[in-house]
């Protein structure tokens, strides 16, 4: 029986691969009701691990994995994708999914010259612990991009795990990816250069998370509740460039590489301000003269 003839909750779902992300996904879809049937892993302790929450579910070959079930998830690191995909033999009307962000689902088309429908399907959320992703999941997004079938099918799976879903067309996932690493992985950056300053005065980089974490969860619940622009807090929301001058006058003296790490962040937060009418064009030219202001004597 092809996918096109079952329902979604009647397939039979493997796993290729079963480290953090594997796990997480596996334990979290059977938990939701799904059939996870068989899993294979290169690291034998990760299948068994998978596959000891649910006990229908068996430790096999990839192979077996393709063999048996209707719809398999390639949890593997990115690079080695399209050479694990490329290695299996499929058929027509089972499904292949991946589920990295960055790797396009071409990777996947030598199951695609098999008959076999395509897809991708990322979870946005991280998988540094699997039991805490597993808790995590609901209300995450989940990005789908897949044929049309299968398409639909994916989405009934995240909707089964509480998740909403972001469509992907063919060739974005470059960009997709990008703009879940700036908000993701480049907070840290941001926490890197504030807790740089709090040291500069013989404070702890503990004491500057204990301070700014808090303040950090007050802007995202602002964003949150009035969108990026208007929930934007700071002297530039309130057109204090006085403000603004006693930072750059502050940070002048640490050096070139934090002063323009802080005029790119802070130049970006006045195109926004002014963008969405926050700010007027005569409030934003004083900001902007303020970022390039240099002390007498200062060099270039």
């Amino acid at each position: 029986m092809d996918l096109a003839s079952k329902n979604a909750d009647q397939l039979s779902v493997g796993f290729i691969g079963c480290g953090r992300l594997g796990k997480a996904l596996a334990w979290g879809l059977s938990d939701a009701g799904l059939r996870v049937t068989c899993v294979s892993s290169s690291m034998a302790e990760d299948a068994l691990a998978l596959a000891a929450r649910i006990p229908p579910c068996q430790v096999t070959t990839s192979q077996t994995v393709v063999d048996n079930c209707d719809l398999v998830f390639i949890t593997t690191p990115d690079s080695i994708i399209e050479p694990t995909a490329s290695a299996l033999r499929w058929r027509a009307g089972q499904a292949a999914v991946h589920c990295s962000g960055v790797t396009e689902v071409s990777a996947l088309d030598a199951a695609r010259a098999s008959g076999a429908f395509t897809g991708g399907f990322h979870p946005m959320q991280t998988f540094g612990d699997p039991d805490a992703a597993m808790k995590s999941l609901p209300g995450s997004t989940i990005t789908i991009e897949a044929d049309e079938l299968l398409n639909e099918w994916l989405g009934h799976f995240a909707r089964k795990l509480g998740c909403r879903v972001n469509r992907l067309p063919p060739g974005m996932r470059g960009r997709y990816h990008a703009a879940a690493g700036v908000t993701s992985q480049f907070i840290n950056a941001l926490f890197a250069e504030a807790a740089t300053l709090w040291k500069s005065w013989g404070a702890t980089e503990e004491s500057a998370l204990r301070a700014l974490l808090p303040l950090a969860r007050g802007t995202l619940s602002s964003i949150e509740s009035a969108g990026i622009a208007r929930g934007m807090p700071g002297p530039v929301s309130r057109g204090d460039v006085a403000s603004i001058e006693k930072h750059v006058e502050a940070l002048e003296s640490l050096g070139p590489e934090m002063m323009a790490f802080y005029r790119i962040l802070c130049g970006s937060t006045v195109k926004l301000a002014l963008g969405n009418g926050v700010i007027d064009a005569a409030t934003a030219a004083q900001f902007t003269a303020a970022l390039k202001a240099e002390k007498p004597g200062a060099h270039h």
